[in-house]
């Protein structure tokens, strides 16, 4: 079989529903019905628009200066739109660069689909940050494209403006496209980064409803871009494995969307201030230490060198006695001694789970 189960995922079916504090997980904590103010009684349950409708296309295009619902694509969640990219852009053989870590489909999709896949490592040492030099030297005549990941999942890190404008740069000079995932990019808390389908017809956007509105289970995403080979060929390739959308869940996110500065305003203030909270425990911290992360909702702590204790042991007595659910560095194919540490949850939720964090630690001890 071409495709195998990502360790990520089997760690959330083994574990995220026998926890009671999530402190592991990447959005902002899921809404409920209640919280919509929804009426759904006449919403008609029939097939849909297969670019997604047309009414929430346009919402979406908003965020992309000079672009129309014309060049949004509709998706089940950002990884749908990840895969009919990567499908459409490579064939078996073909080279791409994925910075890493990562979520893990974005390197294991295209893995999957027999292409050569380099990755871009962001490192502690470097604060996470990549190195354009280095992504300078890793482009071959072969490769197809460069997919990137700001705010970054899982480290929580950023790239400045003038970093992005100069990757638009390299990859139009040599041809390539560039897979921009912008999930997180209403979770930055200073100045988001333009977005990258509006830079370049090179440049390919895809986001979701999932992280910075607390939508996950709708799986909503989208691909926004100026060129029309991708339009054409997300399209075809997702009329095979999807359709359509979900009619409900594209009612429920046009409507968040019409509230969408009401809804990410609260997703703000809620984030930045469960970041003071990790951010004041860890400052407290022997055994743990980090690269404070400066966008997004997630962070990649680790345990340190000089404590002599199997994370995995660690991982485990966690979830399996105090009931706590991080994510172990092996899922992203790190050290494991990384962990990714969210802060979407409620502030009771992440205080406690931070609590049994020592605790399992000193039990190990």
């Amino acid at each position: 079989m071409w495709f195998k189960r990502m360790s990520l995922e089997d760690w959330f079916d083994t574990y995220q529903y026998e926890t009671e504090y999530d402190i592991g997980e990447s959005a902002v904590k899921f809404l409920t019905f209640d919280e919509l103010d929804m009426d759904l009684g006449k919403l008609p349950l029939r097939y849909g628009f297969h670019k997604g409708r047309p009414d929430l296309r346009g919402y979406l295009a908003q965020q992309y200066p000079g672009l129309s619902s014309e060049n949004i694509i509709v998706t089940s969640g950002a990884s749908e739109a990840n895969f009919a990219i990567i499908a459409a852009v490579a064939n078996p053989g073909d080279h791409l660069i994925v910075e890493h870590p990562n979520y893990t489909s974005m390197y294991d999709v295209p893995r999957s689909l027999g292409c050569d896949v380099t990755l871009l490592h962001l490192t502690y040492e470097k604060q996470f940050k990549p190195d354009i030099d280095e992504l300078k030297d890793l482009i071959r005549p072969d490769t197809k494209l460069v997919s990137l990941t700001h705010p970054n999942n899982p480290t929580g890190s950023m790239i400045s403006e003038e970093e992005l404008m100069e990757i638009i740069k390299i990859i139009e000079e040599r041809d390539i496209y560039l897979l921009f995932d912008e999930t997180y990019r209403e979770l930055e808390f200073e100045k988001p980064l333009p977005a990258a389908a509006s830079l370049s017809p090179k440049a390919i956007s895809i986001a979701s409803m999932s992280k910075c509105y607390g939508l996950p289970g709708i799986r909503i995403g989208w691909v926004a871009t100026q060129n029309q080979f991708i339009l054409d060929s997300v399209l075809a390739i997702r009329e095979q494995i999807s359709i359509t959308n979900n009619a409900i869940s594209e009612e429920i996110a046009e409507s968040v969307l019409k509230r969408k500065k009401e809804f990410l305003q609260k997703s703000k203030h809620h984030v930045e201030n469960n970041r003071e909270i990790v951010s004041n425990w860890i400052d407290r911290q022997e055994d743990f230490e980090w690269i404070y992360p400066e966008a997004g909702v997630v962070s990649l702590p680790r345990i340190k060198q000089s404590v002599k204790v199997d994370p995995e042991k660690f991982f485990r007595l966690l979830v399996e006695k105090y009931r706590t659910f991080i994510i172990p560095g092996r899922c992203f194919e790190m050290d494991n001694r990384f962990f990714r540490l969210g802060f979407g949850g409620t502030p009771e939720e992440i205080q406690t789970g931070l609590e049994n964090i020592n605790k399992a630690m000193n039990e190990l001890k």
